[in-house]
């Protein structure tokens, strides 16, 4: 992979992430598919498929690998993209969320080959913090698309008691 571009907060995700949709000049209606952890990766997956709402496709949820529990994304007026209800998993393409690279959480990289392999669809990736470099995913899956995005530092300021 030969890095691009380096950007900063959320539109530099974001946007990208965008660009990237239509230049793969997906059909109406095509799915993408966003694999990841619930509750921390779904905030991130509903502003992916919000920033990219006007491009008519159709956005997937599927916590951890479990195709069963998928939920497709739905705009909710004066909130956001939200998960709704259930739905067949047939991705025009994957987008593997960084949470799942992360220490602790019960998935395997065969499992990420093989959900890869069972659909032969273009493959994305957004994390945080190299995740996927940490992890060892860049060696084992070929992303088209990566979006690392740095959350350093994080500056909290309170109150004097």
């Amino acid at each position: 992979m030969t890095t691009v571009t380096t950007l900063t907060g959320v539109p530099g995700i974001l946007r990208p992430f965008k660009e990237f949709l239509k230049e793969k000049g997906l059909p109406e209606g095509s799915q993408i598919v966003y694999y990841g952890c619930a509750g921390t990766c779904t905030p991130f997956v509903e502003l992916l498929a919000y920033a990219t709402r006007d491009l008519n496709l159709t956005h997937l949820f599927v916590p951890l690998f479990d195709e069963a529990n998928a939920h497709v994304l739905k705009s909710v007026p004066a909130v956001g993209m939200q998960a709704k209800e259930g739905a067949a998993v047939k991705p025009a393409l994957i987008v593997l969320m960084g949470g799942l690279a992360m220490p602790g959480v019960p998935v395997t990289i065969e499992e990420v080959k093989a959900v890869v392999s069972k659909h032969g669809v273009p493959v994305a990736g957004v994390c945080f913090m190299s995740m996927f470099e940490k992890s060892g995913w860049l060696l084992e899956i070929s992303f088209e698309l990566l979006i690392d995005a740095k959350i350093d530092p994080v500056t909290i300021t309170r109150k004097a008691k």
